[in-house]
């Protein structure tokens, strides 16, 4: 049975960029109180562009990247929850825009474990011998679901997209996308939501923080034990960038001492299921990461929902 492994990323994000100060003109904030309390400098805000513009932008890149073409591709799969349509939805119209002919298309919504999710999907698709080369992507504009009045919340979201070319392993190589660890805690649902019609983000944030600083670390060590790598050997730890705190937190408690640990927070804000594909290819491009070394992803958020695997670097 062939496995599978990521061979490209890409990603794309907006170029307007919102600084706290910027925030401090709109609400009671400031600079010192953000950074403190969830690490964030910058956050990137779209204009125009849709869901389905950063997506096509960030596969488009990770396309280019992967030595495939749109003829290769024979499955899409996107990551989001903030697709303002219903139909058709966000991965047919990535494949429309980048001229992939008849793949399966489909959206997947766990919010900000997304990614991991959707590329939990994809490798089983791969294994079972449904697909063989696949785009998974996270793209999230948050901007369209944030209350620009509520400083709880319009500090901490950002827009992007982020994304993977996943291809089957050849005969006797070795898998490079690992067993997914993915569940829930469906009594706490309303830990994080996006509801109604006219829906603003809404979150309980601090019991998301005790959640997430508790609860995870357990989990993402199962994802390196189903996929054979000791926490020690992981080159790279990729969480959802959902508080620079809560990362700490995760980080610390795994005691991974060789491992990079993405913070792209800090400059792109929280960005749901684009996170981490978002900070993963930006390590790819600047070559933080040695092509081959195992990389812990986990996301986590909205549901209370969590996934993550280990992978090798592309």
């Amino acid at each position: 049975m062939p496995g599978s492994r990521i061979v490209a990323m890409g990603h794309y994000q907006p170029s307007r960029v919102v600084t706290n100060d910027d925030l401090a003109q709109m609400v009671d904030t400031n600079d010192e109180w953000i950074r403190d309390r969830v690490g964030i400098v910058t956050r990137r805000i779209a204009g125009d562009e849709t869901v389905a513009d950063m997506a096509t932008a960030a596969a488009g890149k990770a396309l280019a990247n992967s030595g495939l073409t749109a003829a290769d591709i024979d499955l899409v799969v996107v990551a989001t929850c903030t697709s303002v349509d219903r139909s058709p939805n966000v991965a047919c119209r990535v494949a429309a825009k980048l001229g992939i002919n008849a793949p399966g298309a489909y959206d997947i919504n766990t919010a900000c474990s997304g990614f991991a999710y959707a590329l939990g999907t994809v490798d089983h698709a791969i294994r079972a011998g449904a697909a063989r080369n696949a785009i998974v992507i996270g793209a999230e504009k948050l901007s369209d679901f944030t209350d620009w009045t509520d400083r709880s919340t319009c500090i901490i979201f950002g827009d992007g997209a982020g994304a993977a070319v996943v291809t089957a392993t050849a005969e006797g190589e070795p898998a490079g996308v690992g067993p997914v660890v993915w569940g829930s805690v469906p009594e706490k649902s309303d830990a994080v939501r996006i509801e109604g019609w006219r829906p603003y983000i809404a979150q309980e944030g601090q019991a998301v923080f005790r959640w997430a600083t508790t609860a995870l670390a357990p989990l993402a060590l199962e994802a390196c034990e189903k996929a054979g790598v000791a926490p020690s050997e992981l080159a790279a730890f990729v969480p959802h960038q959902a508080n620079a705190r809560i990362i700490d937190g995760i980080a610390k408690r795994l005691d991974i001492p060789n491992a990079i640990v993405a913070k792209d927070i800090v400059e792109s804000g929280n960005t749901s299921a684009a996170s981490v594909p978002l900070a993963l290819s930006k390590m790819v491009e600047r070559r933080e990461v040695p092509s081959g070394a195992p990389v812990l992803l986990f996301g986590f958020g909205g549901g209370l929902t969590y996934a993550g695997q280990v992978v090798r670097c592309p």
